[in-house]
Parts: C-alpha cells; sequence; structure tokens
C-alpha cells in the first residue's frame, strides 16, 4: 500500500483526512494547511568487478524478493553522501572496502516492507576491489558468487531497476571491449555518449 494510504489525520493538527482515491505525491490538510510530500526514498548499489571481469551478486536473505539476486547496496541514511552510504553497505553486507566508486546510472523501483510500498530512487555505481578473498556473506545476505554478468539470467535478478542497470552494464562493458579488440574504432565512437548519460 502506497505511503499516503497510511495518512488518516493531519500529523499537525489532528484533522481527519480524506484519503486520495489517485496515487498522490502529496496531502495538504483542508484544515491547518499542513502540506506534507511523499518523496522517494533513496537508495545506492554497487557492480563491484574483480580484475577478471566477474562481479560480486548476493543472494538477498530477506524479503523482499528473498532468495533473488542482486548486487550489494542499501538506503541512504540522513547526512550520508550516496558514496558514503554505498561503502558502508558493501562492508555491511560482505565484508569488503570498495575502491573508486563511480556513478553510472539511476532508476526509480519501489519497495515492499511491512504493509508500504515505499518508492525508491535507486543509484547505481560501478566498483572495484583488487583483493576479494575476504569477502564473506554478512547483514542480510544468504550467499555470495562472483558471476560473469552477461550471463546472470535476468529473471533471477531481485528488482526491475537492478535488471535494467545490468543490462547497460553488459552493454557498456561489450562496448569498450569492442574497442579494444579494435582500437580504430576508439577515434570513431568517441562522440557518443556514455551509457552512464542515457539513464
Amino acid at each position: 500500500m502506497e505511503p499516503y494510504r497510511h495518512f488518516r489525520h493531519c500529523p499537525r493538527c489532528g484533522e481527519k483526512l480524506e484519503i486520495a482515491p489517485e496515487p498522490a505525491d502529496q496531502f495538504q490538510c483542508g484544515r491547518c494547511r499542513f502540506a506534507y510530500y511523499f518523496n522517494p526514498a533513496i537508495a545506492a548499489a554497487a557492480f563491484v568487478s574483480r580484475p577478471d571481469g566477474t562481479v560480486l551478486f548476493i543472494r538477498r536473505a530477506k524479503e523482499p524478493a528473498q532468495g533473488k539476486l542482486a548486487i550489494p547496496g542499501g538506503f541512504i541514511d540522513i547526512g550520508e553522501t550516496a558514496e558514503e552510504a554505498l561503502r558502508r553497505e558493501i562492508r555491511e553486507e560482505v565484508n569488503l572496502d570498495a575502491t573508486s566508486l563511480n556513478y553510472f546510472c539511476s532508476f526509480p523501483n519501489q519497495y515492499d516492507y511491512q504493509d508500504v510500498t515505499y518508492p525508491v530512487l535507486d543509484l547505481f555505481f560501478s566498483g572495484r576491489v583488487d583483493i576479494a578473498q575476504d569477502a564473506a556473506a554478512l547483514d542480510g545476505v544468504e550467499s555470495l558468487s562472483w558471476l560473469d554478468p552477461a550471463r546472470v539470467d535476468p529473471e533471477e535478478i531481485a528488482f526491475p531497476s537492478i535488471r535494467r542497470a545490468l543490462q547497460l552494464y553488459c552493454a557498456d562493458h561489450l562496448r569498450w571491449d569492442r574497442r579494444l579488440a579494435c582500437p580504430s574504432k576508439l577515434f570513431a565512437e568517441s562522440h557518443l555518449p556514455k551509457t552512464s548519460e542515457w539513464c
């Protein structure tokens, strides 16, 4: 159920509120004119890769999407930057310190938790780890695997936003692989926008 449907009374004056029949991004009290905006929560996640090109995928231990594949990440706390939150989440979930985090793209998402469907904006980054033997399944993680991202079954992915970001990630890396295989293409394609600019 959308957040606005859980508000029955004005949090300022206690006036009973009429629940909008259609999804709303705000409500305004008819008595005291208090306005509240339902903004999306913000989350950050990363495609963390090793030198061999494999990417770290986790299998979720909890609902929503328990048992499905995802990438390390989580919600950004008040006062955190996206990068700070992401580094914290990666340490908490898989015991790794990611280096060179770079913004990649963003997609909207929905997160169902305790009868509330939260609108979320997922920020995706790419990052690297040079030493991965300390990776471990920790908070909220059932297991982890280093996988070729191009071979991951999209149906196994937990959320639509991750599926869309993974598709772009694979396309982006395929384009760079082709440039390395044929350096003459580098100049011809240099005017093209990066994948992150299409998000």
